[in-house]
């Protein structure tokens, strides 16, 4: 017999000395009750719900002598299911009132149905043996969970049932509820748990029941016959029919391309194309069925804020998320609290004239007049983002001093920070080893000029003191951060945008032999023009005035850049839609019982949820990223092109850095990769993350694998991995790079990247980007001007006032306030964040397998190491990316963290 992990005992009654709570006794005396399903094919069952008297005085009533097989059994035996249900914790009189009907209900048995089905065939209907019974009856509330409610259901068992291997719920009451669990108590000695987590629609929404399994993983191959029709049925209900509007209740999976961000029917510059199919391949979205547009056919209508964006009902923001994100409180941030300041700051949008002004954000915040108080009420965001504090009867909106210039205000100014945040920053997977020289674009030159970089031997020669540039090369000293054949294309089209002008760039830098990256030359590249054909500006950082403050204008667009390839393509593409297609097919291939489904599981939380709100309010026409980022309107056609040289097999952290060549293969190392900089933060701490999730998986797989031909002959998982290839990255589906899924190395392998993609890379990436992002100078998302070139009119007032020309090129006052409130709000970790390692309360009784959860605690006990071993290596002085005068510590893959904007924490899944 396999253990059960025992539960928190604040939410579990064993029923020794626990009284059950009579009904109400207008009901009068407890009675015995029977009942029939009509919904299902299923035998007509007779069960007890009464009360313990009504059960003794039913073991002698013929009527109850009768079970499923139809014959009569008198060693039936007696047991009780209770019932776990969460409620919302803050409640208006009406949902109290409907909720105090609802306990009613139950109570008396009349509003949840619930049918136990045994994992043995009946013979005369060819399907699992049932019983179903009325939950009722109360259970003390557990003191620490006020909105926590426990009922239970009596059942009699003929004494050759089996053992139940799920439930079938059908909630008879007028609305939906959220069932955590049930628990059959004192099954043969055990508890028998269902794990649940689900909402429960109203059978007036849909009259088909829902099927609950136990916790039991088991292969397609291994189910037991009492429950293979629900399996599949239960599949089959997930799947839909990919037809008709998707409803708020529905809990349907299926794929879409992205053909809901623009407007076209709102206004002709709203409009965007559609991403996903030959023209512009994209991973795909969730399926919501709108209507099309009205002047665009193949795009799909727009539902606008304050309404919700289907998806499955499973997905959606629980209520401590939806306080700190959703609920009206982002809402009201973005469109309540930016017109505000807008209207303290100016009635234009104006340039920081100088940097006084932007440190007044965190000294002096804005203060806000008596009616602006009252419209931004219990509005504000309840994240760190800002302070709300008194002053003289005026509030006080205060930004948190970001950690960047936390403790070194100019930090930002320098070099060795500008590089050391391409190895320890909110973006450090671009960098890449310099192979070889020249350095050449893979353009088309009869488009875009010349090939060859203006970035020369002799001008790089002329900053490494003495090294050549082929010794730099056989060291491997030289690197690059390259943008220019991304960005290219694009820059004609951006800088005819008003208010933005960008280059498309090249950075090179030099790793010297006392372990410190600097950047030494800069190329920014516009079109060719019919007057030039080659029109590629090279800059070094030099030692006179004019020349430091040109340089530091080539680093601010390097900056924008860099924020903007990392917010479209490594944040938002990388992870956010590729993560989607695999969320949508393992509940559409995967039943809930299979063991993939539940490793997976913990890993696909909230992602649903938070792509649709992206859709709706962020990546849409119009909305904050084209609002706030230098390619605009074209932003998303950027992340499109940027797929096209996307690969799942470089997406696992070893592969992506042996392709950037700054790791090579090394037995000898640990994780058998060696760094080229062995101090590069996210790599090394990356693969500390990476090799625990690794070895977790990896003996989670050969536990269940255990046959040489198990993992070819999984139907579900077989075509689980089908449809990720062929539906979910559809325009992808013919590249050779795939990985084949034929052994439990494969599996492995596959499984790896995705909860590395989910947990990990998405955490190293995400939460640091208001502690970098929020000091506009550091990591501007646009620039507005082109640097001044002799020639240029403009020339001349940059040589009067640099300062002045330096702040008018980045975002204005509510372009930076703007994309400032978003950066925290994507930084903040709710407080019901689940972490990589961790196990919510309410979900420990994942599995019922002693192993596997042994498993879990070594990974567990894994990541506490590593979270030791990071915190040591942020005291190592030897380590100057991470330690040193005024440096913050690298944290972002620091396992644990606490809500807010902490810059540290992995969760197990892209929950913002």
């Amino acid at each position: 017999m396999l253990a059960f992990k025992p539960k928190p005992s604040s939410l579990r009654s064993t029923f020794s000395g626990t009284a059950l709570r009579p009904p109400p006794r207008l009901y009068g005396v407890p009675v015995l009750l029977s009942f029939s399903r009509t919904t299902r094919s299923r035998p007509l069952v007779r069960a007890v719900i009464s009360d313990d008297k009504a059960v003794e005085s039913a073991k002698t009533s013929p009527l109850d002598q009768k079970h499923s097989n139809g014959s009569s059994d008198s060693s039936s035996k007696q047991v009780k299911a209770v019932v776990t249900i969460k409620k919302k914790m803050k409640e208006n009189i009406t949902e109290k009132i409907e909720n105090q009907w609802e306990m009613l209900m139950n109570g008396i048995g009349r509003g949840i149905l619930i049918q136990l089905i045994s994992e043995e065939i009946d013979p005369v209907t060819n399907s699992g043996k049932s019983v179903e019974a009325f939950v009722r009856g109360w259970l003390p509330k557990p003191p620490e969970h006020d909105n926590i409610l426990q009922y239970v259901a009596d059942f009699t068992l003929p004494s050759d049932f089996g053992r139940p291997g799920a439930v079938l719920i059908t909630n008879q009451h007028a609305k939906e509820f959220h069932l955590l669990e049930i628990v059959i108590q004192d099954f043969d000695g055990v508890p028998i748990y269902f794990p649940a987590n689900t909402w429960i629609h109203s059978r007036n929404d849909n009259p088909e029941s829902r099927i609950i399994f136990r916790n039991q993983a088991y292969l397609p191959s291994q189910t037991p016959p009492g429950l293979k029709d629900l399996r599949r049925e239960d599949l089959l209900s997930i799947r839909g029919n990919g037809k008709g509007e998707r409803m708020p209740h529905e809990r349907i999976y299926d794929y879409d391309v992205y053909n809901d961000l623009g407007k076209p029917d709102k206004e002709k510059d709203l409009a965007r194309p559609v991403l996903g199919g030959e023209e512009r391949p994209y991973p795909r979205r969730c399926r919501t069925g709108r209507p099309a547009s009205k002047i665009d056919p193949l795009c799909e209508s727009r539902i606008e804020k304050p309404h919700p964006v289907y998806v499955p009902r499973d997905e959606a923001f629980e209520e401590i998320k939806q306080d700190t994100f959703s609920a009206g409180r982002l809402k009201a941030l973005l469109h309540n609290l930016v017109p505000l300041m807008a209207a303290t700051l100016s009635s234009s949008d104006i340039p920081f004239t100088c940097f006084s002004e932007i440190d007044k954000l965190y000294n002096d915040g804005f203060i806000l007049k008596d009616d602006e108080q009252r419209k931004l009420g219990d509005n504000l965001f309840i994240g760190n983002m800002m302070k709300q504090v008194l002053n003289v009867g005026q509030k006080l909106l205060k930004y948190e001093i970001p950690a960047v210039i936390r403790k070194d205000r100019f930090s930002w100014l320098r070099d060795n920070e500008f590089a050391r945040q391409a190895l320890a920053g909110v973006n450090p997977v671009n960098i890449e080893i310099l192979k070889e020289f020249p350095i050449l674009s893979k353009l088309d030159p009869a488009i875009y000029g010349p090939p060859e970089s203006v970035i020369t031997k002799e001008l790089i020669e002329q900053e490494l003191h003495g090294m050549s540039v082929d010794k730099a090369l056989e060291e491997k000293r030289l690197f690059m951060v390259d943008f220019h054949d991304m960005l290219l294309p694009f820059i004609k089209r951006i800088n005819n945008l008003p208010g933005r002008k960008s280059y498309a760039s090249r950075t090179v830098f030099f790793y010297t032999k006392t372990g410190i990256l600097r950047p030494i030359a800069i190329e920014l590249s516009l079109p060719p023009t019919p007057s030039s054909n080659r029109n590629k500006y090279v800059y070094t950082h030099g030692h006179d005035a004019t020349t430091y403050w040109i340089w530091k204008l080539a680093k601010a667009h390097v900056c924008a850049n860099d924020a903007g390839v990392h917010q479209l393509v490594n944040h938002w593409l990388r992870t956010h839609a590729c993560m989607e297609p695999y969320i949508i097919a393992t509940h559409r291939q995967l039943s809930s019982m299979h063991p993939i489904y539940k490793l997976l599981h913990p890993h696909m939380r909230y992602t649903l949820e938070i792509n649709a709100l992206a859709r709706q309010s962020l990546i849409n026409g119009g909305g904050i990223i084209e609002a706030s980022f230098s390619p605009g309107k074209y932003a998303m056609e950027l992340s499109a092109a940027a797929y096209e040289s996307w690969r799942f097999d470089r997406e696992a952290l070893p592969a992506d850095l042996i392709h950037r060549g700054m790791a090579v293969e090394d037995p000898s190392a640990p994780g058998g990769l060696k760094l080229l900089i062995e101090d590069y933060p996210y790599a090394a701490d990356g693969l500390l993350i990476w090799s625990a999730i690794k070895e977790w998986v990896e003996s989670y797989v050969e536990h269940f694998y255990t046959e040489p031909d198990s993992v070819t002959s999984d139907v579900e998982l077989q075509a689980w991995w089908s449809e990720i290839k062929n539906r979910g990255h559809h325009d992808k589906r013919n590249e050779p790079w795939w990985p084949k899924l034929a052994t439990k190395e494969d599996l492995s392998g596959i499984l790896t990247t995705m909860i590395w993609t989910a947990s990990g890379q998405h955490a190293a990436i995400n939460f640091g980007q208001y502690p970098f992002g929020g000091y506009m100078p550091n990591r501007p998302t646009l620039m507005r001007k082109l640097i001044p070139q002799e020639t240029n009119p403009d020339f001349e007032k940059f040589m009067q006032n640099p300062q002045r020309t330096f702040l008018s090129s980045l975002p204005t006052q509510l372009q930076a306030t703007k994309i400032m409130a978003v950066q925290d709000t994507l930084s903040t970790h709710s407080p019901d964040e689940e972490y990589l390692g961790k196990m919510n309360e309410f979900h420990s009784s994942w599995i019922n397998d002693h192993k596997v959860l042994q498993m879990f605690d070594r990974f567990a006990a894994k990541l506490g190491e590593i979270e030791e071993i990071i915190n040591e290596r942020n005291k190592d002085i030897r380590l100057k990316n991470r330690t040193g005068a005024g440096i913050p510590p690298y944290e972002l893959l620091l396992p644990s963290s606490g809500p807010g904007v902490t810059g540290r924490g992995i969760p197990n899944s892209i929950s913002i």
